[in-house]
């Protein structure tokens, strides 16, 4: 009996998911264990493999496709089992069923219907789909510059129409018309049947040349990452009261001391550390000192968590994901450094693990390398706190009875009303600004 695949759910918060790409064709062989499909979640993407063995029977959906998690998305089984022509959605049990007795050979027949399905199933992208279709050029002409042969947009907007072919779509008097005016044809789009190229066409392409082009307004639906990230920005706007306080940092000695950790730390991991270990390292000991601000609120209980796990904003081209750091009150800067360095790289690369991040208790976004001095960050549900990162420039500021250059961070301390009044962070901030002007005591 042919098995259903369904879109797995790999996260909480996780309703569809985005299919990126097929790594089987149907009629193809797969083994259990074996990559099936790649698939973009609300946080990441993934490989789904395969659970059952057998030949691959049918694929209801192609690449950029959005599935609801538990809908069908295919069927495994042996070669003419009976499987539904059209997706069952859930239940796997509605859709017209295909004959058990039609064989995989009569299915390939070389009908005219069945080459334009084929057109259909070259690796292609929805954009370049729809220019191919404006164009009216196969798809199967062109080479695809993507991923495993893919046809990107730009792939079909640089790909050239034979001469012959455009000039069997114009008339000769257009033909004519448009070697007068020096009008290229394959620059027309025809109004005639199938793109035929008449006088008119010829005519209104040269009136156009020198009116300047406005290029149309660029739409894109917000979909995965950015989805994500709005909704849960949204929410979290909407039902915790968010309160934010603003301090600067001396970074005199934090300075000084990672000058004289770069060396050791590099030789030891291979990574050189940066302030981001250093500020995440202090966090976790000012959190230590302070368990009413690593805490949650479920329902009508404030939790507080018996371990510290940070959280760390890595931005993306398209959002921005939050791998957690586990236990940092209890890694050293080397642990840390190695830490901090591959989630961060896993994280660009959409390759963290549901489980590199869940399990959060405070959050640091770093935006230090831009010239932010500080900003007021959104608190990361369920989180009840954030730390803001602006950068470290220098400042003139009064220093034993003098005005003096030194190296100064700015830093915004978000947190949510509900469960941690003013004093309490006020308290938090001011212990982790102790800390930073005299780092030494994070060596011990």
């Amino acid at each position: 009996m042919a098995k259903e695949i369904f879109m797995p759910k790999l996260s909480s918060t996780m309703q569809i998911g985005t299919i990126l790409q097929w790594f089987k064709e149907e009629g193809e062989t797969v083994e259990v264990g074996e990559p099936l499909f790649e698939i973009m979640t609300d946080k990441i993407n993934i490989e789904v493999d395969s659970y059952e063995e057998g030949t691959l029977l049918k694929r209801y959906f192609e690449e950029d496709d959005e599935v609801p998690i538990n809908h069908v998305v295919g069927y495994i089984g042996d070669v003419g089992e009976g499987i539904p022509e059209s997706p069952p959605g859930e239940s796997g049990v509605s859709g017209k069923q295909t004959s058990s007795e039609t064989p995989i050979e009569q299915l390939q027949a070389e009908t005219s219907e069945q080459a334009f399905e084929q057109t259909e199933k070259v690796r292609a992208t929805p954009a370049a789909r729809r220019i191919a279709k404006e164009k009216e050029v196969s798809l199967n002409e062109i080479r695809g510059s993507g991923p495993n042969g893919r046809i990107q947009q730009v792939d079909v907007e640089k790909f050239e129409i034979p001469a012959a072919t455009i000039s069997s779509r114009a008339t000769p008097l257009a033909e004519k018309v448009a070697i007068a005016e020096g009008v290229e044809l394959q620059d027309i789009k025809g109004s005639g049947p199938r793109g035929k190229i008449y006088r008119a066409d010829v005519e209104s392409a040269k009136a156009a040349i020198d009116v300047p082009e406005i290029l149309p307004t660029k739409r894109m639906k917000m979909t995965g990452i950015r989805k994500a990230v709005a909704d849960r920005m949204l929410h979290s706007k909407s039902v915790a009261p968010h309160v934010t306080l603003n301090s600067e940092i001396d970074m005199t000695e934090v300075v000084a001391m990672r000058k004289k950790l770069l060396v050791p730390v590099e030789k030891q991991t291979g990574y050189r550390i940066s302030y981001t270990e250093i500020i995440l390292k202090a966090t976790a000991h000012a959190l230590k000192r302070h368990p009413n601000i690593n805490i949650s609120l479920e329902g009508n209980e404030i939790v507080y968590h018996d371990t510290i796990n940070v959280g760390l904003a890595v931005a993306l081209e398209d959002g921005l994901l939050v791998p957690v750091i586990k236990d940092a009150d209890r890694k050293g800067f080397a642990e840390l450094t190695v830490a901090c360095k591959t989630a961060g790289q896993a994280a660009k690369e959409s390759k963290l693990k549901p489980d590199e991040m869940s399990g959060g208790t405070f959050t640091i976004s770093n935006l230090g390398m831009y010239a932010v001095d500080t900003f007021n960050p959104v608190i990361n549900q369920p989180e009840s706190a954030i730390l803001g990162i602006g950068r470290i420039h220098d400042k003139p500021v009064g220093w034993e009875g003098q005005i003096v250059l030194r190296p100064m961070m700015g830093v915004g301390l978000s947190f949510d009303h509900r469960v941690i009044d003013g004093a309490p962070a006020a308290a938090f901030l001011t212990e982790l600004k102790g800390i930073l002007e005299n780092p030494l005591e994070l060596l011990m």
